[in-house]
């Protein structure tokens, strides 16, 4: 929230007296220093010397755009070449200030003098009307003049201390497209991997299931036959209706929306080849697509462990981290997961477009743990408030 102009006016007369320091802070250190700078053997030690000091006076400037501008930068630590071309600056841009507001302050005091005269009938009207068009113009002047000078030293502070709102823009555009990217991508592969199940998994069982069938029908005098036959067709249905209910499921599970997150996630558990224990720690119930991301990612996490770790013991915690949902699924197996795989590039798009993390920690030998960070509490539309 910007300060108010009285106490922003204050901090731009603040940062006149501040200008003072670093100018003498440029002389001083530049006659001690010089020869040091000069000379190639020290002169690493006599920049870093100087830096030093200039650090120090822009943490100052810092502190003065906080206190009186009401500025929030975000933690950063600008390298060496920016302090000293931001104190350079600024040490330039507030002597002109104090030239501007000292202007400001003698033309005050000449118009005093001219209302006295005025008061005292000493001066003419002719006279009166060309000192106070006169007036008027430098005061519009000296104005803008200060204007411009406060406008000129949000920018340098922008540019020191932290990115421009133009440049927070055009990363926060870029953010969005790559994970809108990634979306879409994760979108388009999970549909394939459908596909793939249900070509290679659901119609070959209904095939299957068409020929005993057909070969029941055709049993003839062979009741007994014909019995092994229904019975096999009975099994193989069963199966296909397995296999398209844990598609159904990858595709998104109804007791997500009907029972909650906790309970889909132990039918991730029932489900797993691998002993997978749940330690469920939220409330409160989360909002849809947050609720979605979690289990997404525990249910992918649990399949990788079970089919390519050989590991013998999966856990999967669900918790608040502050503002934030924190799903962990570590695993005991042989760990060396490669994070740019396709299951784990999808995951991070799904995880990136509610503006989340999601981190791979998988050492050769293991454990590998996959952790994604999903915003509960933002101001992204994106990302709706838990």
């Amino acid at each position: 929230m910007p300060a108010p102009r009285p106490v922003r006016a204050a901090g731009l007369l603040l940062g006149c007296l501040t200008a003072l320091f670093g100018l003498a802070y440029f002389l001083v250190a530049g006659a001690a220093l010089g020869a040091f700078l000069l000379w190639p053997r020290t002169r690493p030690r006599a920049r870093t010397a100087l830096v030093a000091g200039a650090r120090e006076l822009v943490a100052l400037e810092r502190a003065r755009r906080t206190r009186f501008f009401g500025d929030a930068f975000p933690e950063h630590r600008p390298e060496d070449q920016a302090v000293l071309r931001y104190l350079a600056a600024r040490a330039a841009a507030g002597l002109l200030c104090a030239v501007v507001a000292g202007l400001l302050v003698f033309g005050v005091l000449l118009a005093v003098l001219l209302a006295r005269g005025v008061v005292r009938a000493s001066v003419s009207w002719p006279e009166l009307l060309t000192q106070t068009l006169l007036g008027g113009v430098l005061l519009f002047l000296d104005l803008q003049g200060l204007r411009s000078l406060a406008d000129q030293d949000r920018r340098l502070a922008r540019a020191c201390f932290g990115p421009s709102a133009h440049a927070l823009l055009v990363r926060r555009i870029d953010e969005l497209a790559a994970s809108r990217a990634a979306v879409v991508a994760a979108v388009d592969a999970e549909r394939r991997r459908v596909e793939r199940d249900l070509h290679d998994g659901v119609q070959q069982r209904l095939v299957a299931l068409a020929v005993l069938l057909g070969r029941a029908r055709r049993g003839g005098r062979a009741p007994e036959r014909t019995d092994a036959l229904l019975a096999q067709a009975h099994r193989e249905a069963q199966e296909v209706l397995t296999e398209l209910r844990e598609v159904a499921w990858r595709v998104h599970p109804s007791a997500l929306d009907s029972l909650g997150l906790r309970e889909a996630l132990v039918g991730v558990a029932e489900r797993s080849a691998v002993p997978t224990h749940i330690v469920y720690e939220l409330p409160e119930p989360l909002p849809e697509p947050v609720r979605t991301a979690a289990y997404f990612v525990v249910s992918e996490a649990v399949t990788n462990a079970a089919k390519h770790a050989e590991a013998d013991e999966v856990l999967v915690r669900v918790a608040r981290a502050g503002g934030q949902v924190e799903v962990t699924v570590r695993d005991d197996g042989l760990g060396g997961a490669d994070p740019a795989g396709g299951g784990l590039t999808g995951l991070r798009g799904r995880v990136a477009a509610l503006d989340g993390r999601l981190t791979v920690h998988s050492p050769p030998g293991g454990p590998t743990t996959i952790t994604a960070e999903l915003p509960c509490a933002s101001s992204s539309p994106r990302t709706p408030p838990c």
